[in-house]
């Protein structure tokens, strides 16, 4: 009896060391399958195209700040949805937007246009993303990764479950090093908002030469977060080491206070604790629509679908623009909006009985060609509706890297939301690439960041 237990445990725990596929299912990578594990083929009706390798580098012109052509500026709508019409569409919405019309019947519309598959990464990516599908395990109840190396990008390109879904959003190829100076607003319910301005900074361990790569083995990402605007919040510094296993290693963060002149460790920038300057209107968990551990909720894979989720939003991001072009009363102006007929990975997350968090239940949309989150409706304590998120996203095809253009999350009881990374008002794009320092991301660092 003692025999066929031990031989029982060894069968389990062969299969939890067990690699995330098998060669051969790692083979329809780049054949069936896109590189980054996406069904290549086109749906029934040709409304979803086939995956053709993406759009070129040169796919539009780039101008001195680096804002991108729309390459597909003269397209029109294919129809637009509207509160008279959603319930024709609605199998292919979430709930939470079939509630923004409820919320908003005169003004909120989803215009639909035509498909592309634009995203493409370049090849280096994909051979670490190969690498991932035959070596890397999930740890600590799937809170972990074991045998990410290297070029540490998409975890789990063929998942198995919900997990490992979301671990692809989580470890997403973001440029490697990437800067940027975003805005963020929280309108009232008439409309009007104070821009908030922030200067970013996110470095990768593996792009950071005089890194200690030993020491970093747990570190995901570096993360820094300066407030410029307005002149009450400025000067303040957030310093993030984001943290693979945050069982094993919780997240470790670092406020530099320009009130006060120090420098503290900040537990509360995780999970549902408040988002900088967001007046309540997001946790900390709700920036780059997910981010940080997977550890409170247990997250079940539903499957795939086809839904209309913001894509290749060009227009959204034109330098033309100004701010009060794009925030308007209840909701971004959705005539500057572009949604598309994409493929994707269905996961709910619900708080585990143990643990707590403000949201007891993530119902997420997962974009298949990019991991990128595309939809998340967000439910309280009650199982009510509460807040709705949209990843507007865009591809950079001049760097070959997806990325959203503005966040939004609708409270659609309070009837307020927030826009977070507009930049269309500021000197330049995202840049990508720039030399990182180990000194730079340490909490002796910051105080020579805050502006006073």
């Amino acid at each position: 009896m003692r025999k066929i237990i031990a031989v029982m445990a060894l069968s389990l725990l062969a299969a939890n060391v067990m690699a995330a596929v098998s060669p051969d299912e790692a083979a329809k990578l780049g054949t069936t399958l896109t590189p980054v594990g996406a069904e290549k083929a086109g749906n029934a009706d040709g409304s979803i195209p086939a995956w053709t390798g993406g759009i070129p580098k040169n796919a539009g012109a780039v101008d001195s700040k680096g804002f991108l052509a729309d390459p597909f500026a003269n397209e029109k709508p294919l129809f637009v949805i509207t509160a008279a019409t959603v319930d024709k569409y609605k199998d292919k919405l979430s709930d939470g937007q079939v509630a923004m019309f409820k919320r908003y019947p005169e003004t909120y519309k989803i215009p639909v246009y035509p498909s592309h598959r634009t995203v493409n990464l370049p090849p280096e990516i994909y051979e670490s993303i190969k690498r991932s599908a035959l070596n890397v395990k999930t740890i600590n109840d799937g809170n972990g990764l074991e045998n990410f190396t290297g070029n540490r990008y998409y975890a789990f390109p063929i998942p198995k479950n919900g997990v490992e879904v979301l671990w692809n959003h989580i470890t997403r190829y973001h440029g490697g090093n990437l800067r940027r100076i975003i805005t963020q607003a929280t309108p009232q319910t008439n409309g009007g908002y104070t821009p908030i301005r922030f200067e970013e900074e996110v470095a990768v361990p593996q792009a950071i030469p005089d890194m200690d790569q030993a020491k970093a083995a747990n570190v995901l990402s570096f993360f820094k977060q300066s407030v410029t605007a307005p002149a009450r919040l400025a000067g303040n510094v957030l310093l993030v080491h984001e943290t693979l296993d945050q069982v094993k290693e919780p997240r470790l963060a670092w406020i530099y206070n320009a009130g006060q002149r120090r420098v503290r460790r900040a537990p509360q920038v995780s999970y549902d604790g408040p988002g900088t300057a967001s007046d309540g209107l997001r946790t900390t968990d709700n920036f780059d629509m997910f981010s940080g551990a997977p550890d409170r909720y247990d997250w079940k894979l539903v499957g795939k679908k086809e839904m209309y989720i913001p894509y290749n939003s060009y227009k959204l991001d034109q330098p033309t623009l100004k701010y009060d072009d794009i925030i308007k009363a209840g909701h971004i102006n959705q005539d500057l909006t572009r949604y598309e007929l994409h493929r994707v990975w269905e996961v709910v997350g619900t708080v585990k009985p143990s643990e707590r968090h403000i949201y007891a239940k993530r119902h997420m949309y997962i974009d298949e060609d990019s991991w990128q989150v595309a939809l998340v409706d967000h439910y309280d304590g009650r199982g009510q509706l509460w807040r709705v998120a949209e990843g507007h996203a865009q591809f950079y095809y001049n760097h070959q890297v997806p990325a959203y253009t503005v966040e939004t999350l609708y409270d659609i009881i309070a009837g307020r939301y927030i826009a977070l990374g507009m930049k269309n008002e500021e000197k330049s794009s995202f840049v990508f690439g720039f030399n990182a320092k180990a000194a730079d991301y340490t909490p002796a660092a910051l105080r020579t960041e805050g502006v006073r």
